[in-house]
């Protein structure tokens, strides 16, 4: 009787596939477990079963597995049908979805192996001067990596001279998986067994010499410590504490007074956090939880609608409270890193270790770590903390899911696939698990705040700001007037300077929002006009003052900044526009005295940047903090009472169905950064165009008229949530390969389909990395089939696909790709 598994494979595959097993190893492998498998000639992947059977393949002979990996499963089913509904309903392939979801560290990639032959003898004469050097690191060495031969030759392709040697038999390759995660394991220290009676003890104290009075000390220093703590004393912890060196330590090991012995610790632990406090709500909060409890009573999903610092973070508090004393795990979800920093801290303060994150500034080894927490429903990590990436977690106790923020666009997967959105993932996920989903925002999207109109969600509101704090007061500042009236000192409106000082003068800070960043956008040659271009993609470079380069922000190309025009040597070149870092720079013209800080993507790269951002405006050491979005969301600063919005024009007219909406989220969260303790907070927007409608919207903090208005043209134009989008994305390197390739998938989808097709488009940057692009869009009414349509649009695909002419050309699917 034959047994096999089915498998996925953590490669851009749509299909499972078929392995032989024994009937050993049949009785031994569960669902979820990872399987070592050989897949193509000689490569061997860490696949996932997701099933065992009795039936041979069809279509090919099913090769035997390599090894097993796990004892235990360490993926769920909750988890393996979540992934495949994110596979059809993002029309990728399971593959991706299987690569993304788990930690890099627990998908072992096998890296190949050389070593030389013993039974083929070696005439050296033969072999060319590279094949010597390879044959020759292998008589010092029993292996090598494809890595160490490219360092040996200083070459890259190394692959011809290495099938040579196979061909001559003088070695051979052998495929190895190589374990990645390893525990962190801490040194401790404890009294040798021989010295627990006192009477030995007494001796060993006395038997010291006096050049050994370091020694002693430390001995001493471990008694009184092990008095105090009553717990397993670390060689760090003992060595930090009586200021000696760990060769002390050693010597003391040497001589038999200590042994060492290790103990297996979590990498991040948030024990010391812990403070004890009551959780005191105000009525509308106390109002608000109990609305939401009633909601949760009949529905799946609430949104929370509480205008800004309205205190949305302490009624999660409360309702986790609930859940995780009824046993249940609760997730966190958060649209940026940058937010995590403040709410762990705030969070661990009332739970301590019960709280775990999970984003990808941890290093795999952290991750690894709270996979098996939630995988083992520890307690430590009854409290997930994460960025969208977090949702893929082994839950198997899921009682409540909270999507704070959940308006932002970063809760949308862009690149790579699977191209999932969050939020909507979330809700899909909570009712396989029959938990509840929370969705809170002060400016929900439009989407969201229609199923919560029309009754799908429930709904509740929250108008108050905590403590009843004002909402911050809104000046207008009509940068064309200003600059004609010479009121501008560089991007500053005098409005905005004075604001600034007076907040000084208060002892107050400030927070200063630019969509963008770097120095300047643009330099232009002011003789001929000629602007720097990124010869691989089709946008002008950034130029970056503090490195004195220009770079692209698509693909990462820089070049030092020129001294002249490229094309007519003039020596007259000229920023145009302004990033972030201008606004640095200029503020430090006019406040020398104070200590001005940037957030955003350049400044934001190393694990702990934020933290240091953040902990430092926080303590006040920071006056001013200039930034990106990243400063837009969820942050709470006491000390701040004023925000200013350098440009708020270049937010509005993105070519984007969605750029007002936008907008209005975007200024309106800035906006609530302000006065959040006592004192009633100022925002100052600069604009060219006071009068328009968002600007107007967002001064009145009329969220209502901005809903009402967008809904409208989106019933007009059929956007949603009147219609599903779904973008196809056509790229290749030959401009006129891709333009035949997409009208012809355009046609084709034209003909097959009796719903709008938009295209093919040229988008706004209609080259990225020397690759032409061309999108087309297809909107399906509400009451159309969207699983139906996504089968016709996926045949259609894999017909473009079989097309032999298309088949260099790429197609990426992305299904909502708002």
């Amino acid at each position: 009787m034959l047994f096999f598994i089915e498998v996925i494979i953590p490669l851009s595959l749509p299909k499972t596939f078929t392995y032989k097993v024994s009937e050993t190893e049949y009785a031994f492998i569960k669902k979820g477990m990872r399987i070592a498998v050989p897949f193509g000639k000689n490569k061997i992947y860490t696949a996932l079963v997701i099933d065992l059977h009795q039936t041979a393949p069809t279509l090919y002979e099913a090769k035997e597995i390599h090894q097993i990996l796990d004892e235990q499963p360490i993926v769920n089913e909750f988890q393996i049908n979540h992934w495949f509904w994110i596979a059809s309903y993002y029309m990728c392939n399971i593959g991706d979805v299987y690569r993304g979801a788990l930690p890099s560290a627990l998908l072992l990639e096998s890296e190949t192996i050389l070593s030389q032959r013993q039974d083929t003898s070696v005439n050296q004469a033969d072999l060319s001067d590279d094949e010597f050097l390879i044959y020759e690191a292998l008589q010092h060495q029993s292996s090598l990596k494809i890595q160490n031969v490219i360092d040996i030759l200083n070459k890259k392709t190394v692959l011809p001279i290495i099938q040579k040697l196979i061909n001559k038999n003088i070695i051979s390759l052998q495929e190895e998986i190589q374990e990645e995660y390893k525990p962190k394991l801490i040194r401790y220290i404890r009294l040798h067994e021989q010295y627990q009676q006192e009477e030995k003890l007494i001796e060993l104290l006395d038997n010291f010499n006096k050049n050994a009075n370091k020694q002693k000390e430390l001995v001493l220093q471990y008694f009184q410590l092990q008095a105090l703590e009553k717990k397993p004393i670390s060689v760090k912890h003992l060595t930090e504490t009586a200021k000696a060196s760990a060769a002390i330590v050693k010597a003391l090991i040497d001589k038999q007074v200590f042994e060492e012995y290790y103990l297996q610790e979590d990498r991040v632990n948030f024990h010391k956090n812990k403070v004890d406090y009551q959780l005191s709500l105000s009525e509308a909060q106390q109002n608000a939880v109990n609305q939401i409890e009633e909601v949760f009573v009949e529905k799946e999903v609430c949104l929370l609608h509480g205008v800004t610092s309205s205190g949305k973070t302490e009624i999660y508090t409360q309702l986790i409270e609930q859940y995780i004393n009824q046993g249940k795990q609760v997730l966190y979800l958060l649209p940026e890193i940058a937010l995590t920093t403040q709410l762990v801290s705030r969070l661990t303060q009332y739970f301590g270790n019960k709280v775990a994150v999970f984003h990808s500034k941890y290093s795999n080894n952290e991750r690894v770590e709270v996979w098996n927490q939630v995988l083992a429903s520890s307690e430590k990590a009854q409290i997930v903390i994460g960025a969208r990436s977090a949702l893929f977690l082994p839950f198997s106790n899921l009682g409540l899911i909270i999507v704070d923020e959940e308006h932002e666009a970063t809760f949308k997967q862009q690149d790579p696939a699977p191209r999932y959105h969050a939020r909507d993932a979330a809700i899909v996920l909570a009712n396989a698990h029959q938990s509840k989903v929370l969705l809170g925002s002060a400016t929900p999207s439009i989407e969201t705040y229609y199923n919560a109109t029309s009754g799908k969600f429930g709904l509740v509101t929250l108008k108050e700001r905590f403590g009843k704090v004002q909402l911050p007061e809104i000046q207008l500042v009509d940068l064309k007037d200003s600059y004609f009236r010479k009121k501008m000192k560089g991007h500053f409106s005098i409005t905005l300077i004075e604001a600034i000082t007076e907040a000084f003068a208060n002892g107050e800070q400030v927070i200063l929002f630019q969509n963008r960043r770097g120095f300047s956008p643009v330099l232009e040659c002011l003789t001929c006009g000629h602007v720097p271009q990124c010869p691989q993609c089709d946008v002008s470079l950034t130029y970056h003052k503090y490195k004195n380069q220009l770079r692209c922000h698509y693909c990462g190309y820089n070049m030092a900044k020129p001294k002249n025009c490229h094309v007519c040597s003039s020596v007259d070149i000229e920023t145009k526009g302004f990033g972030t870092e201008q606004i640095e720079l200029e503020l430090a013209g006019l406040f020398p005295n104070k200590n001005i800080k940037r957030m955003d993507q350049d400044t934001t790269r190393g694990k702990y940047s934020f933290e240091k951002i953040i902990d430092g405006f926080k303590n006040r050491e920071i006056d001013v903090l200039v930034g990106t979005q990243m400063l837009a969301k969820g942050l709470d600063f006491d000390n701040v009472s004023l925000v200013g919005i350098m440009n708020a024009d270049n937010m509005l007219y993105h070519p984007d169905f969605r750029a007002f909406e936008r907008s209005y989220q975007m200024m309106t969260q800035v906006a609530g950064r302000a006065g959040r303790s006592e004192k009633r907070g100022k925002v100052i927007i600069q604009t060219y165009n006071p009068l328009h409608n968002i600007i107007q919207q967002v001064t009145n903090n009329d969220y209502e008229g901005m809903y009402k208005e967008q809904l409208y043209e989106r019933k007009i134009y059929y956007y949603p949530p009147y219609y599903r989008l779904i973008r196809l994305t056509v790229k290749h390197r030959d401009f006129e390969k891709l333009k035949e390739g997409s009208v012809w998938l355009y046609q084709v989808l034209k003909q097959n389909l009796s719903i709008p097709v938009l295209g093919p488009e040229e988008p706004a940057v209609s080259r990225i990395r020397n690759e032409y692009i061309r999108t087309i869009m297809i909107k399906i009414p509400a009451e159309t089939s969207l699983q139906a349509t996504k089968k016709t649009i996926q045949k259609i695909l894999n017909s473009f696909d079989s097309v032999a002419q298309y088949r260099t050309v790429k197609v990426t699917v992305n299904v909502d790709f708002y």
